[in-house]
């Protein structure tokens, strides 16, 4: 029979809300930001901003879920909002670009952090440059670089996809406790900084001297740090791909994501005033490491070593769980004759998706060798806000085209709340990509990333009239 059943209750829900969320933006982002913005009050306040934002979208894609809980999510609900084309290019932009990216992106920094304990073998710089793959109006790619973290990210990507591989069950089984562990070892973290008396409050007010952006250069530096939040926020849109294996998700997906997402903006609030407690903003924003730099003042160099721990732990949570959820949007498309047949098919002995996980693990694994982490990352934010906004949008017209249809969840602030979700996610798309562009053009950097996700994302044009043809 290939259909999958319910065995996910509320809790397993929230750890992948949680799980796909918390994994390692908050433990690399908050440098870059402060950065940005040369200001600890900015600093919370875009973290605070960008978490409603993201709240917002999750209450506005909850009613939808809650209206229609099918496996495969968004690619569904888009079938209904605009057809099958729209449905498509999101299910396969989410298999080509931003699923498998997030997977690659997270999996990569868990990779990155394991070097505190072990020294892993690389390349010269002169041999890692030697490949160099040029896309014309793109970039330059050179896969080589940092063979050695990109060999142990593959493997981890793989003994994960094999664990979902043998059971949903126990993939969510395993999502919980690292869920917890995660959870954990951050409040441990916090509480031992704020307890520790060797900090100060003064650090929450005083702003940075150096950096100090005003007019348009400080909107500017909003809309930058704003898309570094967004990414360490990413993940939420996870719970409604696995919306057919979740026990009375009616109920249960709304709460998961209302629950998730508001704790994830508290500890992630929380993380930042533990970092700014012992730490000014300029010293913040000059860290490489600012989680080990933070717990460095208050446990000394055994400090560094309890941050990459917890680093490990938390990534490996949100690389299971966005692994375990992505893959049944391919498995829905492939089960209505979109996409390859195999991928559609639930595995006889173990009841789960397994041709469509093993596919996304191999994708994401290729896509880990070709690109770099801030290559991944934005990349895939830029590609997933687009399709974001067009849920949200999608509120409206199902509201217009099924007004009977029985909604057991209704957004709350409509239309208000999907209506300023839609128009930030489009002001910051067009900020997103006139920011790319120009950075590419004056040297600043060397590949454009939002466009490789559009070029990514455009290769699904010609399988969609594949697919359609010989159906």
């Amino acid at each position: 029979m290939n259909k999958l059943t319910p065995t996910l209750g509320f809790w397993s829900a929230v750890s992948i809300v949680i799980g796909s969320i918390i994994g390692s933006g908050i433990f690399m982002k908050p440098a870059t930001m402060a950065a940005q913005l040369g200001s600890p009050e900015l600093l919370i306040a875009v973290w605070i901003g960008a978490g409603i934002v993201t709240l917002f979208g999750a209450l506005s894609n909850a009613e939808v879920a809650a209206m229609i809980p099918e496996t495969g999510g968004q690619y569904v609900f888009f079938q209904k909002m605009y057809g099958d084309f729209v449905a498509y290019l999101y299910a396969w932009s989410g298999f080509a670009v931003f699923n498998t990216a997030g997977v690659a992106s997270i999996a990569y920094v868990m990779a990155t952090y394991a070097e505190y304990f072990i020294t892993l073998p690389r390349f010269d710089a002169v041999k890692e440059k030697s490949l160099d793959l040029f896309l014309p109006f793109i970039g330059h790619l050179y896969p080589l670089e940092n063979m050695d973290v990109k060999a142990l990210t593959i493997l981890v990507i793989i003994l994960l996809t094999l664990i979902s591989y043998r059971s949903t069950k126990l993939g969510g089984t395993v999502l919980i406790i690292f869920t917890a562990l995660k959870m954990a070892a951050i409040g441990l973290v916090v509480l031992a900084i704020f307890f520790s008396g060797d900090g100060s409050t003064e650090h929450f007010v005083q702003d940075s001297i150096v950096i100090d952006k005003k007019g348009w250069a400080l909107v500017g530096a909003i809309m930058a740090a704003t898309s570094g939040a967004f990414w360490a926020y990413d993940g939420w849109i996870n719970i409604t791909s696995v919306a057919g294996e979740i026990q009375n998700p009616q109920r249960n997906i709304p709460r998961s994501l209302f629950l998730g997402v508001t704790i994830c903006i508290i500890i992630y609030v929380l993380v930042n005033l533990a970092y700014l407690y012992v730490l000014p903003i300029e010293q913040v924003a000059a860290s490489s490491l600012v989680a080990s730099d933070a717990a460095r003042v208050i446990m000394g160099s055994i400090g560094g070593g309890i941050i990459a721990l917890l680093v490990i732990i938390s990534t490996l949570g949100s690389t299971h769980g966005n692994l375990l959820s992505t893959s049944r949007i391919s498995f829905a498309m492939a089960g209505q004759g979109r996409f390859f047949k195999s991928v559609g098919v639930v595995h006889p002995q173990f009841g789960t998706p397994g041709n469509a996980l093993l596919l996304h693990g191999f994708w994401a694994s290729v896509l880990v060798i070709s690109g770099s982490f801030d290559m991944l990352t934005d990349m895939l934010i830029f590609i997933s806000w687009l399709f974001y906004g067009m849920s949200a949008l999608g509120v409206f017209v199902l509201r217009k085209k099924m007004p009977l249809t029985e909604r057991p969840y209704r957004v709350w602030g409509y239309p208000f709340v999907p209506a300023m979700f839609v128009a930030f996610t489009l002001f910051f798309l067009v900020m997103t990509l006139y920011t790319d562009i120009a950075n590419y053009v004056t040297g600043k950097t060397v590949f454009i990333n939002s466009l490789m996700g559009i070029f990514l994302t455009c290769l699904g044009i010609p399988l969609y009239w594949y697919f359609k043809r010989r159906n």
